[in-house]
């Protein structure tokens, strides 16, 4: 299962999205806002639907895929005067906040760009609880407590697990949460509780959560909920699946972690939108080894393989096509990779290996279609920066792809040299720098 974070504010929509549909019996006031800049701020609190901005305390702090802002002092609110903290008064912290880097106490270090803030909810300590759900092999695990806030990590001893393997009905999946109900909860909240949990179970099975953690949820009185800290990840290989449920849903990188390169990107976006696996990062722009390969395990050998043989510096990407991607999806991830490697150039001339094991249910002729056009669409830059191609490839409809690609490579003047699934599947990396 592939995981993606999402932001706070993302995951809290999500809820708002599909609440009718889920939370019989509860309320969740969606107030809510991710801005970038205390004039942003200042700008939402303007527009219709967010008057609530100019006439509620508020609640400010970074939105930025990181844990224990509390614990590193990055939420701005006041718990004995909550409406001393004014649209101007988050204005300005945000501002400050986002003008120099921050460092946190796990010890990443960056700049805040992404703000939420929302409404400050009055509310005790009694009425915070702790849940959560993740898959940990093939079963899914859902976590309670009665113990929520700041400090459930330290009272994890207080948190009942419910395990709800992949085959289990929902009916004796709530008879099992129903009888893992935590000490502490109110005998008057228990069913209350108890009906929340199953649904929320629900809801993160059926958007396809990898994990989903709500610290606190407050039960407040009529049924409303206030979600007031999330954190989740999406499996994103069901992302063309969730295309309409998740909607724009945007993945950002992670606090402290340089981000996305535009190709990376882009890669990134046609993966979202394909059932095939499209994974792209790129290690060092300038590196002389870029590397073409069917296959998350088969990534990782080809990898391993070329830092053995050339370092890590010589290595220029990382990533796979593989999951049965169509022509113009390979088409397009190949013309990713070849525009990347023939911009900069390197003396000794550059190496794409085209690798991978013997795929499934992949066609490799099709695939390798895409290949080929976009080969005849950058031969010329190819041949300019003096590139060997190297292939290896076994699986459907192999040998038309291997007789394809050497024939188009050979009509448009390009060094290839080309392999089935008798060759061993690194071995090409060794041909291609002993050489």
């Amino acid at each position: 299962m592939a995981q993606k974070a999402i932001r706070e504010y993302d995951g809290k929509a999500l809820f708002a999205k599909h609440w009718n549909e889920y939370f019989d019996g509860f309320h969740y006031s969606f107030k809510s806002v991710l801005v970038t800049s205390g004039d942003k701020l200042r700008e939402k609190a303007k527009e219709h639907g967010f008057e609530w901005l100019n006439q509620e305390p508020l609640v400010a702090k970074p939105d930025m895929l990181f844990g224990k802002r509390g614990k590193n002092g990055l939420v701005l609110f006041k718990v004995e005067k909550p409406g001393d903290v004014t649209l101007e008064d988050a204005a300005k912290w945000i501002d400050e906040k986002r003008s120099h880097d921050v460092t946190l106490l796990s010890g990443e270090k960056g700049q805040l760009t992404h703000f939420i803030v929302e409404p400050f909810t009055p509310h005790t300590q009694e009425q915070e609880y702790y849940i959560s759900a993740t898959t940990v092999g093939e079963d899914d695990v859902l976590y309670m407590s009665a113990e929520g806030g700041m400090e459930v990590e330290e009272n994890w001893d207080k948190v009942n697990e419910v395990h709800i393997p992949i085959n289990m009905s929902d009916a004796d999946m709530e008879k099992a949460v129903k009888s893992h109900i935590p000490e502490g909860i109110p005998e008057e909240n228990k069913a209350a509780f108890a009906s929340f949990a199953i649904q929320f179970y629900k809801f993160f099975r059926d958007l396809h959560f990898a994990y989903l953690e709500i610290n606190p949820i407050v039960m407040l009185e009529n049924g409303e909920m206030a979600i007031l800290d999330l954190v989740a990840r999406l499996d994103d290989t069901a992302g063309f699946l969730m295309r309409d449920a998740w909607g724009d849903i945007e993945f950002p990188t992670p606090f402290g972690m340089e981000d996305m390169s535009p190709e990376e990107k882009a890669i990134a976006e046609a993966d979202s939108k394909s059932g095939a696996s499209l994974k792209l990062t790129v290690l060092n722009p300038q590196g002389r080894i870029w590397t073409m390969v069917a296959g998350g395990g088969a990534s990782v050998v080809y990898a391993d393989t070329i830092a053995d043989f050339a370092g890590v510096e010589d290595l220029a990407n990382y990533g796979e096509y593989s999951g049965g991607p169509t022509t113009g999806e390979t088409k397009f991830y190949a013309e990713t990779i070849f525009d990347l490697m023939t911009r900069y150039e390197d003396p000794r001339g550059k190496v794409l290996i085209i690798g991978g094991a013997i795929a499934n249910f992949t066609d490799v002729a099709k695939t390798f279609t895409g290949i080929i056009q976009a080969m005849e669409e950058w031969a010329e830059k190819l041949k300019a920066h003096k590139t060997k191609i190297y292939v290896r490839r076994g699986g459907p409809n192999y040998e038309k792809g291997l007789k394809d690609i050497k024939e188009a490579a050979d009509r448009l003047g390009l060094d290839i040299e080309v392999y089935g699934p008798e060759t061993h599947v690194t071995d090409i990396v060794r041909m291609a720098l002993e050489k």
